[in-house]
């Protein structure tokens, strides 16, 4: 893991070390309350960057996936930007 994701983990952590209860639960729920743009915020700047990966001559889905190690069709959900398992993904309309 790199160092600026660590970093994000750790801060997660040190809110458990919050002494008084009142202050903890205020600063679990600021975090709580803003995740959701956040993390709409870090799927886009994954996207973002596995474009970019895949822009360099060569690459590939599976090349991307394997400098990764996620699976190639990840890589091909990320860049059409569905996110989640299958079911919530929108069907393709039966034409």
């Amino acid at each position: 893991m790199n160092e600026e994701a660590q970093r994000v983990f750790d801060a997660i952590d040190a809110l458990e070390q919050i002494a008084d209860p009142t202050e903890r639960a205020r600063a679990a729920s600021k975090v709580l309350k803003n995740l959701p743009d956040r993390n709409k915020q870090l799927k886009e700047m994954r996207r973002a960057a596995v474009q970019e990966m895949l822009s360099h001559d060569e690459a590939t889905y599976r090349s991307v996936a394997a400098e990764l190690g996620i699976h190639f069709t990840t890589v091909q959900s990320i860049v059409k930007g569905h996110s989640g398992s299958g079911s919530t993904r929108p069907r393709k309309s039966a034409e």
